[in-house]
């Protein structure tokens, strides 16, 4: 027992590598659906699923704390999906999404 507390005791820094990603989004009535992901400690994406009948185009802006803010624009035909990522100059502590889409 006291072998099985020593390993979750050294696995527990590895669950902290995670950064927090918060996602307000302005959908429109459109279909969509998205993922956040913590690629690596500088880097950000979400993926954007558009479940809809029409062709969406979106707009991600990506906030890193003192930083200047990323935003990328993409145009998710309907039926599929679509990938965003970007770096940053420093290591991510809590990443911010702001999520806009309207039909095309």
């Amino acid at each position: 027992m006291r072998k099985f507390c020593c390993v979750l005791l050294a696995l527990l820094p590895l669950s902290a590598w995670a950064y927090p990603i918060d996602v307000d989004k302005q959908l429109n009535g459109l279909s969509i659906d998205y993922t956040t992901y913590d690629t690596d400690a500088d880097i950000g994406s979400i993926q954007l699923n558009n479940y809809g009948k029409t062709d969406a185009v979106c707009s991600v802006v990506f906030r890193n704390g003192p930083e200047s803010p990323r935003t990328r624009k993409v145009e998710v035909a309907a039926g599929k999906s679509r990938s965003v990522t970007v770096k940053f100059n420093r290591n991510i502590i809590k990443l911010r999404l702001d999520l806009k889409c309207q039909a095309k």
